[in-house]
């Protein structure tokens, strides 16, 4: 419960109010302070000023202080104070509290001077401190800011507990309905996690959390399909497996049995199933190693022409044995590509041999290139059988082939253009097809130029 996140969404807004209503009070007490402050001051400046003016009026009737005593001992109870009036000589002649009348007094601070309206000197001096007469009838009057700092602190501390229950209880249910989605993508993560990758988030929130469910199922969907393959490799990999080593193993058997001797050509049959077998082991090794990024590439500037010329003298024997023709078609000059020889003429050898495979006899085959801004551009185009549409998606898919049976006629382990994908992206670029059933197959790909030569254009 105390670390689930509805309780820390109730302890974050319950925070939130309170600190929120504790700095509200703090600077509403500070400026409350400082009017009262403010209002007091200006409060006794007037009643010493009308004090002044009343005492003024006695004594320019008078013409003398006697008498004047019972005023300023009324005035001290009624306003809380102790006052004190002295004549020109320092004498004083009125106390609230009556224990100097007749004594000097002269206090360290100031008093207010009396001053009669013809101009002349002072007639007088007062002398007002918040000191209270003991004898008072009333006690003086409280000061305004303690009273209102309890009654502002009681406003705020009431509100302060409104809003706190307010806040705890829109927080309850707001965060039932926010934590709903969370909730429920935690239980199919659940789910996910002991292997039901067809789990979906039913999210229509539009937000953060509707976008946090697409991503998820996005990944499920990711996962449910790198599942499928993975299953279909183990299988395929296990078929291309059975056929070579069932293929060793009645040899062996045979042999055994005296049915047949172990003779050149038996000897040569077992070679031929034990090379089988050590391409797929490698073919699997080197699409590991690719997927892995682990492919050591050798990228050295090289002449597409060229290697495009190497390789199709390298597959001239199996074009003639099926009775096609290959041709090239190459511009005058080429800028040079930043590549690793081996591994491109393994990709453009790879096409070639799937484009023979896959055309029938009086077919013909045509390698191109071109340039394009940065990139060379290599294609495969053969007068084949086509790939079906609905097979392109996948064609590059590891294990998938066109032929369902997996004969050995129409191709190998299929494995070859996955490899071709992987080796064409490791230098940066993409391979592609287009094809159409009974008019044939165009395979091309995209390799850079040499750093040294980009953004010269063609000569």
């Amino acid at each position: 419960m105390l670390h689930s996140l509805q309780f820390r969404l109730l302890m974050a807004f319950t925070l939130v109010i309170v600190v929120t209503t504790g700095v509200i009070f703090f600077f509403i007490y500070q400026t409350t302070r400082s009017e009262i402050r403010q209002f007091e001051e200006r409060a006794e400046d007037i009643r010493a000023d009308r004090m002044e003016i009343e005492l003024f009026q006695y004594y320019d009737q008078q013409g003398s202080w006697e008498g004047i005593q019972p005023f300023v001992k009324q005035w001290g109870n009624l306003h809380g104070q102790r006052i004190i009036l002295t004549d020109t000589n320092g004498m004083v002649v009125a106390d609230s509290q009556g224990d100097l009348l007749g004594k000097p007094y002269h206090p360290d601070s100031p008093g207010r001077a009396i001053l009669p309206r013809w101009g002349e000197g002072a007639i007088g001096t007062l002398y007002i401190s918040p000191e209270s007469s003991p004898g008072a009838g009333f006690p003086p009057p409280a000061p305004l800011l303690p009273v209102l700092y309890m009654a502002i602190g009681r406003f705020f501390l009431w509100g302060g507990l409104v809003a706190v229950a307010i806040a705890v209880a829109i927080t309850f249910f707001l965060s039932r309905r926010i934590l709903a989605p969370v909730k429920a993508l935690t239980s199919v993560v659940k789910r996910l996690g002991r292997g039901d990758f067809s789990q979906r988030v039913q999210v229509k929130d539009k937000g953060e959390l509707g976008e946090l469910a697409q991503a998820f199922n996005a990944m499920a969907s990711d996962l449910e399909h790198m599942e499928k393959l993975r299953r279909n490799m183990v299988a395929d990999v296990a078929h291309e497996l059975r056929t070579p080593l069932s293929n060793v193993r009645g040899y062996l058997e045979a042999i055994r049995d005296g049915v047949i001797k172990p003779d050149a050509k038996t000897i040569r049959s077992l070679n031929e199933e034990a090379m089988l077998l050590s391409r797929l082991v490698d073919d699997l090794q080197e699409l590991a190693l690719a997927e892995a990024g682990e492919l050591k590439l050798v990228y050295q500037k090289e002449d597409v022409s060229k290697l495009v010329n190497q390789t199709v003298a390298s597959v001239q024997a199996q074009v003639k044995a099926k009775g096609l023709s290959v041709s090239t078609s190459l511009p005058d000059r080429l800028l040079p590509v930043n590549i690793d020889y081996h591994r491109i003429s393994q990709v453009l050898r790879n096409l070639l041999e799937n484009a023979v495979v896959h055309t029938a006899k009086g077919g013909a085959i045509t390698v191109a290139a071109k340039q394009q801004d940065n990139w060379v551009e290599v294609s495969v185009t053969d007068t084949g059988e086509g790939i079906p549409a609905e097979d392109l998606p996948n064609i590059f898919e590891r294990f998938y082939r066109v032929d369902k049976s997996r004969t050995r006629a129409t191709g190998g382990s299929g494995l070859g253009l996955t490899i071709a994908k992987r080796l064409v992206e490791a230098h940066g670029g993409k391979i592609k097809v287009q094809s159409e059933m009974g008019k044939g197959s165009c395979f091309t790909f995209t390799i850079p130029v040499s750093e040294q030569s980009a953004g010269h254009g063609q000569p």
